[in-house]
């Protein structure tokens, strides 16, 4: 069994539990996703699966990547997965949201919505200077390093730039509901990226 799966965000929504209380959930549409090469430790020096994510049509990919699928459904996507055991995987198998169990904790990679040049109260949750008629600073960032020495400013500095757009991992997320014939999970809380981004869920143990 592969430790992960590719799939969609569709979007957020809440549900009920038996005693009424409302769980926010995150509805991820997980796989299909098709084993394309084993990747051994007497070969590569570790055991992982390559596998495949969202059939396309031959022409939307390259000779090379064409001839790496070695007569296998072309598609979208490629990425490796850890296996418990690698002689239980074959290629051509076809793994789904089977692969997880409802209660189980999963870590969900993506990246984050992108944001652009923002800053520094919107990108790193200032709180401003004062706002009262006189004062020139308001939303500016304020002092930012020494004068006469060292005469520059230290690297890591919180200040004005990119915002979002960005590979984000949250861990410790639970898998409420699996909706088995529709390929939907429901993952309680959010999860990183916009509606329709490709995430990652990964099982975990954090």
């Amino acid at each position: 069994m592969i430790q992960g799966m590719l799939g969609r965000k569709i979007g957020m929504t809440q549900i009920f539990e038996e005693d009424g209380t409302v769980v926010p959930v995150t509805v991820v549409k997980l796989g299909p996703v098709t084993v394309i090469q084993k990747k051994t430790e007497d070969k590569e020096g570790y055991n992982s699966v390559q596998v495949g994510f969202e059939e396309v049509a031959e022409r939307k990919l390259t000779k090379p990547k064409l001839k790496h699928l070695k007569g296998q459904k072309p598609h979208r996507i490629l990425k490796e997965f850890r296996v418990e055991d690698i002689n239980a995987v074959e290629i051509g198998q076809i793994f789904d949201t089977g692969v997880f169990q409802e209660g189980e904790t999963v870590a969900v990679t993506g990246t984050s919505k992108g944001r652009g040049f923002s800053g520094a109260m919107k990108r790193h949750n200032f709180g401003g200077q004062p706002a009262s008629h006189g004062h020139r600073g308001h939303r500016g960032t304020g002092s930012i390093g020494q004068c006469a020495f060292p005469s520059k400013v230290f690297k890591g500095k919180k200040m004005p730039g990119q915002y979002g757009n960005a590979t984000t991992t949250v861990q410790g997320l639970k898998v409420v509901k699996i909706i088995a014939d529709e390929q939907l999970v429901l993952i309680r809380g959010a999860v990183p990226g916009y509606n329709g981004a490709l995430v990652t869920v990964k099982k975990s143990n954090r």
